[in-house]
């Protein structure tokens, strides 16, 4: 791990002015391209305190070696320049966004003599114009079908149209009127090329005109008696007004528009795109991404705009630019992103956040499908039976055990500065999470002795309870066989007495630390001091994602994309999570009760009472003697030693409060220390 300060850049040689920046790894492999307004504002951001950083930047500039940078002129080419860049090197610490699913699209191949109408997955290709994204391919193959009675083209492959010219006779297709049969000469090059472009047309919003001409026409064609003509145009009509009607409208004003919303957590984003032309929502595509950096909801858009628009021909996702842009949320750069679209599009874009209205209602809209593309993306991941599976085997492969491990344990240790030490252990069976038999620990006597000693208490409070109860199982089976009662076939993991299963009587095939190799360390010397040898363990760092093993000096490094360690992290982060929720429901609990520990003449019910009367501990403190002698039940001379406290817990700094709620702020976490050579031989209370 490197220190940001060895490869830091000396003090004004940074320039004040626009341009990109790129940190290199130790092997001088670009790991992150970012753009700035000022460089020399953005660079000094990143060389400053680490536990002032992102845990995520503080990851980036620990593993980058160096840092250099390029000066542009204007804002507009550092954002274009820093597209180019990630699209070229493909950093891993910068936001790539990746389909959930690939999305159909009806595509014209115009470069073609006889160009084809087909539904089209996949990279876009140059002289191809593409009509959509949609969200199900039989809903183009069900509008085409209606709209091959209008516009006759070619559909068919390259093979069977070549065939059917050398047979001399049509498809199917050429026998019903859907096609006008190019292949055999029905209609020359030039002919089927203007009903190729009268389709695109149609698809591109310009039904009205073409539809008070099919009008026309059939009008004309009636008054000329050509009855059978004016039939087939009014079906026609008809099929082109069914057509319509599939594609609702959402902006009465005839709007051509992008709108975009996002649904994000701590790890993940997931992003939704509706295509309005003509205020006709024509097609929705999606995006998840993973946050490998600190960003917000503007840097989000901003990303994702430089990659749906950044693209030259068949790189880019959408390519063209609408007259407005709809986000969420705008861009720290708003006017340089808004400049280059217009650059992108050869014309004004609106670039905007919907505040009122339609627009604000279909920006709902598209939140919605968002959120919902984030909750079955990790619902998907984590509830499908195969995708567990093949977790389990990535990681019974990866950390060489013999068996897949169907029971996996985490312990989490969670405490600010060594106060209110608690730990947690969660479990997941098959894949999911077994609630029932989360357990919580409360760690006492180790204050400033680190997460190691803490870890090395709880592990070995569990696995002695759980050798304990194997014991006491064995001992009352033994006695069963030899007294004068019948043996009852009880299982070992059950209580004879209640018919429940006993809190510790299960062992893990994996147990899995939040940490590093300090964390392993400690738990391994727990295992060792207990003899516990059929146990798995391993640690998962958050620093890089690295899978550690006892007494390997090399982590174990997993595929981002692999399923193993996508469930190693839900292991991690449900085992983080359930620790703090403990931690800070008993800081909530001592909050009212460690400031005013060891007043004499103030209980329980004292202490509620002057909370309840003055609102907060806050209120409390600045309180005079006077005051808190009104309150029921609390004498002068208790009233005293009340101020007295508070005043000697805020001059010590024993206690740290928010002059704004009262609440008592969270300090820094320690550093981890090594692990302690004994376990402290006490029981604490282990509530689930």
């Amino acid at each position: 791990m490197a220190d940001p300060a060895s490869y830091r850049p000396a003090p004004g040689s940074i320039p004040d002015s626009p341009g990109v920046y790129r940190f290199r790894d130790e092997h001088g492999r670009i790991i992150y391209v970012g753009k700035a307004r000022s460089l020399r504002a953005r660079l000094s951001s990143y060389f400053q305190d680490l536990s002032n950083l992102h845990p995520r930047t503080q990851t980036m500039v620990t593993t980058a070696a160096s840092a250099e940078w390029t000066v542009v002129s204007t804002e507009v080419e550092a954002l274009q320049l820093e597209y180019n860049w990630i699209k070229e090197f493909d950093p891993r610490f910068n936001i790539r966004y990746r389909d959930d699913k690939s999305y159909p699209s009806l595509a014209v191949t115009l470069d073609e003599q006889f160009p084809r109408l087909q539904v089209m997955r996949g990279p876009k290709k140059k002289g191809v114009r593409y009509f959509g994204p949609y969200a199900h391919a039989w809903a183009i193959r069900e509008t085409l079908d209606l709209l091959l009675r209008v516009f006759p083209a070619r559909t068919c492959s390259a093979g069977v149209f070549k065939r059917a010219g050398q047979v001399g006779r049509p498809c199917l297709l050429g026998y019903i009127g859907k096609c006008s049969a190019p292949c055999v000469g029905r209609v020359d090059a030039e002919t089927h090329r203007q009903i190729v472009e009268d389709f695109c047309d149609f698809m591109a919003g310009q039904t009205g005109p073409y539809l008070r001409r099919l009008e026309k026409e059939m009008q004309v064609a009636a008054a000329a008696q050509d009855y059978e003509r004016a039939a087939r145009l009014r079906d026609d009509i008809k099929a082109l007004e069914r057509a319509v009607e599939k594609q609702a409208v959402v902006l009465g004003d005839g709007t051509d528009a992008d709108v975009i919303a996002l649904a994000e957590d701590p790890l993940e984003a997931a992003v939704q795109i509706f295509y309005v032309r003509g205020g006709r929502v024509r097609g929705q595509r999606g995006w998840v991404v993973d946050k490998v950096e600190d960003v917000s909801t503007g840097d989000l858009v901003e990303h994702f705009l430089q990659q749906l628009y950044g693209g030259e021909g068949g790189d880019t996702w959408n390519d063209s630019v609408p007259r407005e842009v709809l986000v969420p949320d705008l861009p720290e750069d708003a006017p340089a992103v808004a400049a280059w679209l217009r650059e992108r599009r050869g014309g004004n874009v609106d670039l905007r956040v919907p505040q009122r209205g339609e627009k604000r209602a279909l920006m709902e809209t598209v939140a919605r499908n968002a959120q919902q593309a984030l909750a079955l993306h990790k619902t998907k991941r984590g509830s499908d039976l195969t995708t567990r599976s093949v977790a389990l085997q990535e990681i019974q492969e990866a950390l060489l055990l013999d068996d897949a491990p169907l029971r996996i344990e985490c312990y989490d240790v969670s405490h600010i500065q060594g106060s209110d030490v608690v730990a947690s252990m969660v479990v997941f069976e098959d894949g999911l999470a077994r609630k029932s038999e989360y357990r919580r620990f409360v760690v006492k006597g180790l204050a400033g002795r680190g997460d190691t000693a803490s870890l090395y208490e709880v592990i070995s409070r569990r696995f002695r309870r759980h050798l304990e109860q194997q014991s006491d199982a064995a001992a009352a089976a033994a006695d069963g066989a030899v007294g004068a009662g019948p043996v009852t076939d009880v299982p070992s993991g059950i209580d004879p007495e209640t018919g429940r299963p006993r809190r510790f009587a299960y062992p893990p095939n994996l147990v899995v630390v939040d940490g590093g190799a300090p964390q392993v360390a400690a738990a391994q010397q727990a295992l060792d001091a207990l003899g516990v040898t059929d146990v798995a363990l391993c640690g998962l760092a958050k620093r890089l994602e690295e899978v550690w093993l006892p007494r390997d000096s090399h982590p174990v490094v997993l595929p981002r994309t692999s399923e193993g360690l996508y469930l190693l992290q839900r292991v991690r982060d449900e085992a983080h999570r359930f620790a703090i929720a403990h931690h800070r429901q008993r800081r909530s609990k001592a909050m009212t009760s460690s400031a005013l520990d060891g007043v004499p003449g103030l209980g329980e019910t004292r202490r509620t009472s002057l909370i309840k009367h003055f609102g907060s501990l806050k209120r409390l403190s600045t309180a005079t003697v006077e005051e808190i002698v009104e309150v029921p039940g609390v004498g002068r001379r208790t009233a005293e030693a009340v101020v007295s406290a508070l005043a000697l817990q805020t001059s010590s700094g024993g206690v740290a409060v928010n002059t704004a709620t009262g609440e008592i702020l969270d300090q820094p976490p320690v550093r981890a220390e090594p692990p302690v050579d004994d376990s402290p031989d006490r029981e604490q209370e282990d509530t689930p």
